[in-house]
């Protein structure tokens, strides 16, 4: 079977694995990334939202080319249908820029090309190589031939419930509260209403139990319409799209609406992982839990958790170290930046699901009549503690 080597091989071709690529690359590693499809950001995952601060921070050239529709912010709707406007620059990690995901993906994989990783697609990791404790590379098969890619490091970004971390020995499964099963239409000749198509929208309560429905804008008349439930408020997977088709049946403006593409999915809504790192190996994105608990989004954490690891893998290559210890600076960073606003929506997202549609109502037309400065779980609490106290007592721990 023949060997390849190279300093650092990232596995999956999503934002957080091409932006390690690319850091790794431009910091002098001999980089591989490897993505298991047959083209970089198809099929399309769902949302397809982002904040334009990432793009920013991670240093990502701006193309228009991969922008759907850019949004003043977001509005929140109660089961009653009471909304709540927050503007872009308050509107969280979520909201701001709609993309064309398949077009982001690609353009993020780009830089990584020019700062020197290669590519191979049709490329799938079927077992890792280990040695006295490290990792040492991964097998795979590139269309029908199969190799051993061997590393210094090797990068998991397979996505949530990585089966390369798992390999390696990190828990990386979840429980069913954990997971959130998403579906997702492109729907198009969407009639006028609730200002569309300037906002992001996120409707809570019963119609997506645990969850929610979200309408992010992609032109004037299209717009992705989606839901996430939460696995264990399923009997079965087929349930989900009876939630998102009564609700769309009930919305005026989607009478005449016609589906452009489906999509399924989910997302993980649990606390970040205990360990993203060992010899030999890091997890990021999707596989280490950075998307947010509560919205399910993880682009843009992904994005920036893998220019640290990247940044941090040049370094290892330098001093000729991918031992656990000389990882833990990755490790350090994406926790200081990350973990505590996802650990503290972790708890918060599980206090949410117990709140009924009135609570729901509640709290939604306290925050309308008062107002909200940011969309955080902090923010809203503070608000509702000097107006409505009674409307926090099962998220005291939060203020």
């Amino acid at each position: 079977m023949p060997s390849y080597q190279y300093d650092v091989v990232v596995v999956g071709a999503g934002p957080s694995g091409s932006m390690t690529a690319r850091y790794a690359a431009a910091g002098g590693c001999r980089t591989l990334l490897i993505e298991k499809r047959q083209e970089i950001g198809s099929p399309v995952r769902c949302g397809e939202g982002l904040a334009r601060h990432f793009v920013e921070d991670t240093k990502l050239p701006f193309d228009q080319k991969w922008v759907g529709r850019e949004v003043k912010g977001a509005k929140i709707f109660s089961p009653n249908g009471t909304e709540l406007t927050i503007e872009e620059a308050h509107a969280g990690n979520e909201v701001g820029i709609v993309l064309e995901r398949d077009a982001f993906d690609k353009a993020v994989a780009k830089e990584a090309a020019k700062a020197g990783a290669e590519i191979w697609l049709k490329t799938t990791a079927t077992a890792i190589l280990k040695d006295d404790g490290w990792v040492r590379g991964v097998r795979a098969k590139r269309l029908e031939d199969e190799m051993n890619l061997e590393a210094k490091c090797i990068v998991a970004a397979d996505g949530y419930e990585s089966q390369v971390g798992r390999w390696a020995g990190f828990k990386t499964l979840l429980r069913a509260g954990d997971i959130t099963g998403t579906l997702q239409y492109r729907l198009t000749n969407i009639g006028p209403g609730h200002d569309f198509p300037d906002y992001c929208e996120f409707w809570l309560g019963t119609c997506a139990p645990a969850g929610y429905i979200w309408v992010f804008p992609k032109d004037e008349s299209t717009a992705n319409v989606g839901i996430g439930v939460s696995l264990d408020r399923l009997k079965s997977r087929v349930d989900i799209k009876g939630y998102l088709d009564r609700w769309i049946a009930q919305d005026p403006r989607m009478g005449r609406a016609q589906p452009l593409d489906m999509v399924t999915g989910g997302v993980s809504t649990a606390p970040p992982i205990k360990k993203s790192v060992g010899n030999g190996i890091a997890l990021v994105g999707d596989s280490a839990r950075m998307i947010d608990p509560i919205t399910g989004g993880g682009i843009g954490n992904g994005m920036l958790a893998g220019m640290i690891l990247g940044k941090v893998l040049a370094k290892c290559n330098e001093a000729g170290d991918f031992s656990e210890a000389a990882l833990m600076e990755y490790e350090k960073g994406w926790r200081a930046k990350l973990e505590e606003n996802l650990y503290r929506n972790w708890l918060a997202k599980n206090k949410l699901v117990t709140l009924s549609d009135g609570e729901f109502d509640d709290i939604i037309q306290v925050l309308a009549e008062v107002g909200v400065h940011k969309l955080s779980v902090r923010a809203i609490l503070k608000v509702l503690k000097d107006t409505k106290p009674e409307l926090v007592a099962k998220f005291a721990e939060f203020i």
